[in-house]
């Protein structure tokens, strides 16, 4: 029998994988974002939970992450 290497095949490229983990690193970011800003005490009443952070820059950053993600799955890289 003949001894050849077989390289696994991956389904995805490298650069697929390095664009993949930024859109979930921006996913992560933006979760981040948008945690916190509760009171202890249920009586006081927070206004910092409508803060721009909150309720726009966090949802842009989850659905721009999501957008990176599509996008590392459908990108087709040019075979030689």
């Amino acid at each position: 029998m003949k001894n050849s290497e077989h390289k696994p095949d991956f389904l995805f490229e490298k650069v697929n994988y390095k664009i993949l983990l930024s859109g979930i690193a921006v996913i992560v970011l933006g979760f981040i974002l948008m945690s916190g800003g509760g009171s202890d005490n249920p009586n006081v009443w927070n206004e910092d939970i409508f803060s721009f952070r909150r309720i726009r820059l966090a949802p842009t950053l989850v659905l721009i992450g999501f957008g990176i993600t599509i996008y590392s799955i459908f990108k087709n890289p040019i075979k030689k």
